[in-house]
């Protein structure tokens, strides 16, 4: 197995244990709702919950999906400042090493 396949693994594995800790969240979170009802029947109360736990999952999914986008958007941000920097640097040193050699072409010429 290669390390971008264990990433991979890892991956998937992570998803899975966030999305098992979002449902149980929500059923959580649907019986506390569906407790201060007392007045629902039983197949109420399961479908109360159900739908709770629902949306509570599609909520949930969204605040990943734009999670991600921003992390994507502010990797795209860090990499071309990061590149801009980088082109700033080598400039720099071009210049550093231009400076130099001029410095030792004169110091050569006048000795």
């Amino acid at each position: 197995m290669t390390a971008h396949d264990e990433r991979d693994l890892v991956r998937q594995i992570e998803g899975h244990l966030l999305l098992a800790a979002a449902r149980e969240e929500g059923r959580t979170a649907a019986a506390r709702l569906s407790s201060r009802l007392g007045w629902l029947t039983d197949t109420q109360r399961e479908d109360v919950e159900g739908q709770f736990e629902a949306a509570y999952l599609v909520l949930a999914r969204l605040s990943w999906q734009r999670t991600a986008e921003r992390a994507e958007e502010l990797r795209q941000a860090y990499e071309s400042r990061y590149r801009a920097l980088r082109r700033r640097l080598l400039a720099c040193g071009v210049l550093a090493c231009a400076v130099l050699a001029a410095v030792l072409m004169v110091v050569s010429a006048t000795a």
